[in-house]
């Protein structure tokens, strides 16, 4: 015996599960987008390198869970950034790679190399 309950669940799960997948299509196109407009506005920006100090370090760490068939799987990601002091004491912040984040210590006082939001190097000063 069905009730109107029931004709309604019928109609309405294929019109969320559409609403979802757009959704998330849509998310996927946005990053897409995003990360082209970042990249060309740093492909359009000057290569400068200017004193820097380094002052302060931080790792983002991201757990990921996934259950597929019954199994648990976890993965973890790492995001490293270190944080630079130029002359002017303005800060700026930039991903780097771990090897860079390792190799970087508070304090250090170099030339810092850049080309807008995109780290390039350190060069640390004795």
């Amino acid at each position: 015996m069905f009730s109107p309950f029931d004709d309604f669940m019928f109609s309405a799960i294929p019109i969320f599960g559409s609403i979802i997948f757009v959704i998330v299509i849509v998310g996927f196109i946005v990053t897409i987008f995003k990360s082209i407009k970042q990249w060309n506005y740093n492909n359009a920006q000057p290569v400068l390198s200017v004193e820097a100090k380094v002052v302060g370090k931080r790792a983002d760490v991201s757990r990921h869970h996934h259950n597929n068939d019954g199994h648990m799987h976890s993965h973890t990601s790492t995001t490293y950034y270190v944080t630079f002091e130029v002359e002017s004491k303005d800060r700026i912040e930039f991903k780097v790679s771990s090897k860079e984040y390792g190799l970087l210590a508070e304090n250090d006082m170099g030339k810092l190399t850049f080309q807008g939001t995109r780290y390039l190097e350190f060069e640390r000063v004795k």
